[in-house]
């Protein structure tokens, strides 16, 4: 998907400077970025084939039917909705900034309400430390990569390209540099546990990636999703875990354990805070809702 190319239908052929503008949007990000923009430009300028319509032609009222086109015929979920929206808004906006068009046919398009709780499933306490020690009764590589995600709360491009060379130590911390969204380097500390499963996994090597497959190569997303998946089995968990579920449950914990908001937002790396409230909305804690504190303040005026 880097190349601009092979997000552009065949036909109708776009003209050289709707190419151009794609390119020019693209240029601005990279990795798993670049790629889905351009899945969800692809998708767009797929259905402006279908309905043979030059995507500089296109009005809003096209993009409300595309829209009402994804949700009634393509079955698609309304955050997947709203992320092409946004992503095609994007597109006419810098097209607009980049002289490409005088107005962006996006500028007052509505999206759909998103709930703003997440609905990913996470691992309480019990399944997490169930999974983590999984991980520890497999091989090295099982046990690190469950530490990363688990206890770390990597993504999982982060985790499985963390290499040897970005482990060290700084003020009596060992610590792990990682890339993460938008290439933003994080040094993050390593607990003594999390510490030794990385060595373990590095073996004798020094360098190169710290997570390998089985055929030497470095472990890449697919690899990693099948050995959650196994751990998870192996845990006697039922509910269909991915990747990103052990993020979501390191999370979760971290508030659980009482860390504050702030702090948990730090570690996550999250650059809007609301992106951590909807994990902390997401766990329906009951035990600091308000009415406890409202009888309790009520009963001492009493």
């Amino acid at each position: 998907m880097d190349s601009t190319a092979e997000i552009i239908p065949s036909a109708p052929p776009l003209f050289d400077e709707a190419r151009l503008a794609v390119a020019g949007f693209l240029a601005r990000y990279s990795g798993a970025t670049r790629r889905g923009y351009a899945g969800d430009l692809r998708a767009w300028f797929a259905w402006c084939a279908q309905a043979d319509l030059q995507p500089f032609a296109a009005r809003r009222a096209h993009l409300e039917l595309y829209s009402r086109w994804m949700e009634e015929e393509a079955g698609l979920a309304r955050a997947t909705i709203g992320r092409r929206l946004s992503t095609v808004a994007g597109f006419y906006r810098f097209a607009v900034i980049d002289g490409h068009l005088a107005a962006s046919p996006a500028e007052h398009l509505r999206r759909p309400k998103i709930d703003t709780e997440s609905t990913t499933l996470g691992l309480d306490r019990m399944e997490l430390s169930a999974f983590v020690a999984q991980g520890a009764a497999g091989d090295p590589v099982d046990h690190a990569l469950a530490c990363l995600l688990g206890l770390l709360g990597l993504r999982v491009s982060e985790a499985c390209g963390v290499n040897i060379e970005h482990l060290g130590s700084e003020r009596g911390h060992r610590t792990v540099r990682v890339v993460g969204k938008g290439a933003k380097v994080a040094i993050i500390p390593l607990p003594p546990r999390v510490a030794r499963a990385l060595d373990a996994a590095a073996a004798d090597r020094t360098s190169g990636p710290i997570l390998l497959s089985r055929s030497g190569e470095r472990l890449d997303r697919h690899g990693a999703t099948r050995i959650v998946r196994r751990l998870a089995r192996r845990a006697g968990i039922t509910k269909a875990i991915s990747p990103h579920s052990l993020r979501h449950s390191f999370i979760t914990a971290a508030l659980d354990a009482g860390v504050p908001l702030r702090d948990v937002q730090i570690a996550a790396r999250h650059a809007d805070p609301r992106t951590t409230t909807r994990y902390d909305r997401a766990r329906h804690n009951l035990d600091r809702h308000a009415s406890y504190v409202v009888t309790a303040f009520i009963a001492g005026g009493a």
